[in-house]
């Protein structure tokens, strides 16, 4: 297959010129590390809701007022739509196969993932700081 026993690559991607993008590992550690986030602060978002369920307007936000439930909705935030924007990501590389296209999704995905994340963390903080 090849002279240099350490060469993986095929002899198609040997003759292209094609190989490693060498930017899998980082993307594969920020997607665990991403996922560990949102599920630690789901899993307290989730018993905070159920928590609430009877309760008033005046208690929900001073419990977001808290700077530690504050913190930490904003970490699941943050989280989540980052994590949601690796995933897309890979989505778009593996199944979009027309370069404007998959850039035209490159380019929604980073931003409805950004917006979303902004619009989300700047409703906590304005809660939060009680403006």
């Amino acid at each position: 297959m090849s002279s240099n026993s350490n060469d993986l690559r095929t002899p198609l991607k040997r003759a292209r010129g094609l190989g490693s993008g060498k930017d899998g590992t980082g993307h594969f550690i920020w997607q665990r590390v991403t996922a560990i986030a949102v599920a630690l602060s789901g899993i307290w978002l989730l018993g905070v809701l159920l928590s609430l369920r009877t309760a008033s307007y005046p208690y929900i936000r001073d419990l977001v007022v808290d700077p530690i439930n504050a913190t930490v909705l904003i970490v699941f935030l943050l989280g989540a739509f980052w994590h949601a924007r690796l995933g897309l990501q890979v989505v778009i590389e593996d199944y979009v196969h027309t370069p404007l296209t998959a850039g035209i999704a490159h380019f929604a995905n980073i931003f409805v993932c950004a917006l979303a994340s902004i619009a989300g963390v700047l409703a906590v903080l304005r809660i939060a700081l009680g403006s």
